[in-house]
Order: C-alpha cells, then structure tokens, then sequence
C-alpha cells in the first residue's frame, strides 16, 4: 500500500520497541538546530549521523512518512492497528507542523490499549494544536530540552515530562536514564512515574 505509515522496528537501547518516524535530514527545524552555533543536544543528534552514513537507506520510508503525515489528515484506512502495549513517537526526526501532530494523536486516538510517547522540541506545534484538540489519554508529550546541563523540572504547558541530558559528571545523583534499556525501565512511557528524565550526554 503506497499510503501505509510506516512502522520501524527499534534496535540498541530501544530493542523490543516499535516506532513511527520522520526524516531527520530534510527536516528543517532539525537542520537549523543541528547547525546553530549554540551548544545543544542536536549538535549531537545520533539520527543525522546515521542516516546520512550506514543507516542511509532508512531515509526513504522515513520520507515517506515525513511526507504523509504533514500533508494532509489520514484517511480512516491509512491508519494504523498498533497491537503494542507501549510506543513512540519520532524515534528519528521531529514534529513538522500541526498536521504531523494531528495525525499522530489519531494513531493515538484509534489505539486507546497502547501507551504512545512523543518526544518534541516544538513547544509552538504541541501548544497550538492541543487549544483546538483533545489529548488521548494515552498519549505522553515529552518535552526534549535542547540545552546541555540546564535540567528542566517543570514540564512547559502542554507537556507531562522532561528529557534532559547533562554532562557525565554532572547531576549525576539524578541521572536516571544511564545503562538500561528502555523496555526495563519504562520512565518515559508511564504516566505515573517521575516526571523529570536525565541523561548523560552521548556524542555521536
């Protein structure tokens, strides 16, 4: 089908997983902040390292997506049957536009049994779209800090949690995203655990 989302399955730390990605290298927001002069996390952005080198041949279902979900609403056979008990949202890329938005809350929507996480910079997409939009319940908006070693402890508005990522040796107390796999761990993917992630930096 020409028009499927496309459903990637996970390796590394997010083996066991599934996700509905983008295209990280054509995305314009995640060029500009991958490229700003500014210190932040996106200058070490480990999807524009593997996708522009041994994961090259990712980039074009990852475009397609990128394409389909940013253009228009998806029809009601575009969308998924997600059988998974938890999910992600852009493993790689992010939030292009409220459309892209719009129609991940629909995945959500019409898969009220699994857990779907998002993590997003774009505090302008999620805050404009959640005024005129209902949030699934089952939907987690994570608010990815691009600045290193600023640890955010209140969520902005619209969002449930914060990920954070600090140098190694600092807030080290408080790191609590080091050396597990996220299927052990699950901080990200519950309502009803802690609402502040920190991770160590990792360079790419």
């Amino acid at each position: 089908m020409t028009n499927a989302v496309h459903i990637s399955k996970m390796t590394g730390k997010l083996d066991g997983f599934r996700a509905i990605s983008t295209n990280t290298i054509t995305n314009k927001f995640c060029i500009k902040m991958n490229s700003a002069k500014a210190e932040t996390i996106c200058k070490h952005c480990y999807s524009h390292t593997m996708l522009k080198s041994y994961r090259k041949n990712m980039a074009p279902a990852l475009q397609r997506n990128s394409d389909l979900l940013s253009s228009r609403p998806l029809e009601p056979n575009e969308v998924p049957v997600i059988l998974d008990a938890v999910f992600r949202f852009d493993a790689h890329g992010e939030l292009i536009n409220e459309m892209h938005l719009y129609n991940l809350m629909t995945i959500a929507e019409r898969n009220p049994h699994c857990t779907f996480s998002l993590w997003t910079k774009r505090k302008d997409i999620v805050q404009n779209c959640r005024v005129t939009r209902p949030v699934p319940a089952n939907m987690i908006f994570i608010y990815s800090n691009p600045k290193i070693g600023k640890i955010m402890d209140a969520p902005p508005l619209g969002f449930h949690k914060t990920f954070n990522n600090v140098p190694e040796d600092q807030d080290v107390d408080r790191q609590n995203c080091t050396g597990q796999q996220c299927k052990n761990c699950l901080l990200c993917y519950r309502h009803d655990t802690t609402d502040t992630i920190v991770e160590k930096v990792k360079v790419y």
